[in-house]
């Protein structure tokens, strides 16, 4: 059985410990979409559940966006995790390149889907929802939102919606992605082909070449940025004075 490294061990246990992702009795659904990411946390997942002094039950559900994705090549990674899984045949990817005449493409896949994993979550009795972003996907949500959509805001590792309903984790939320990627290696997980024809072409592309670019030059920036989320000064950003007026008595 594959042990995780003390570094990657220790920051997984953080932020399920920070965020009280887990919980005795728990029913889990973990949203694979075939990538190294998500791959990676179905092995984790597994593998604490193992060890874990609380018990919880896990699905791996994929979602086949209608693109001609390998979806065996899928199945086969998942079942490696020893994981039950379910997979879905969808059309959301062409129906979402469809609307609006091709714009706004990944907005559209990406509401279609997150909104069938709620469904099969509620469906399958399982109030938390595990999904495998890390740190740098935190980081890039938080200037994808700055840049694009006026606004400071990020994912979060631990998520309430519906009251309570339902729960999102992100158990690798303190991990970067050259520790997901190393824990694929260990794990002996590869990613799958994304068939997608927008694959590689999209503002968090242009939002990771910048934050590369920048750590290039100075490596302690995103360990910055990420500490930085949890520091918000909130007095030191812009609130006119007529808006806080206008609360007062």
């Amino acid at each position: 059985m594959a042990t995780l490294p003390p570094p990657s061990n220790h920051r997984i246990g953080k932020a399920l410990h920070d965020y009280r992702m887990l919980a005795d009795g728990d029913r889990v659904m973990v949203a694979v979409s075939g990538g190294i990411d998500s791959l990676v946390l179905c092995q984790v997942l597994a593998l604490w559940q193992r060890k874990a002094p609380i018990r919880y039950e896990l699905l791996a559900v994929h979602l086949d966006m209608g693109f001609g994705a390998d979806t065996a090549a899928v199945v086969g990674q998942i079942t490696s995790s020893g994981l039950p899984f379910l997979i879905e045949q969808t059309d959301f990817g062409p129906k979402a390149l469809a609307a609006e005449e091709g714009k706004n493409g990944c907005y559209h896949c990406a509401k279609q889907r997150r909104n069938r994993l709620f469904a099969l979550a509620r469906e399958h009795g399982c109030a938390k929802l595990a999904l495998g972003h890390h740190r740098d996907d935190i980081i890039e949500t938080l200037f994808l939102n700055l840049l694009y959509g006026g606004n400071i805001s990020t994912m979060v590792p631990g998520q309430e919606l519906f009251g309570g309903d339902l729960t999102l984790i992100r158990p690798l939320a303190y991990l970067d992605k050259e520790q997901v990627r190393e824990l694929g290696g260990l794990f002996g997980v590869a990613p799958v082909a994304n068939p997608c024809p927008l694959a590689g072409d999209s503002k968090r592309e242009t939002v990771r070449g910048l934050l590369d670019s920048l750590s290039a030059q100075n490596p302690r920036i995103k360990a910055n940025i990420f500490a930085a989320l949890g520091q918000v000064r909130t007095d030191y950003l812009l609130k006119p004075l007529r808006d806080r007026d206008a609360n007062r008595p």
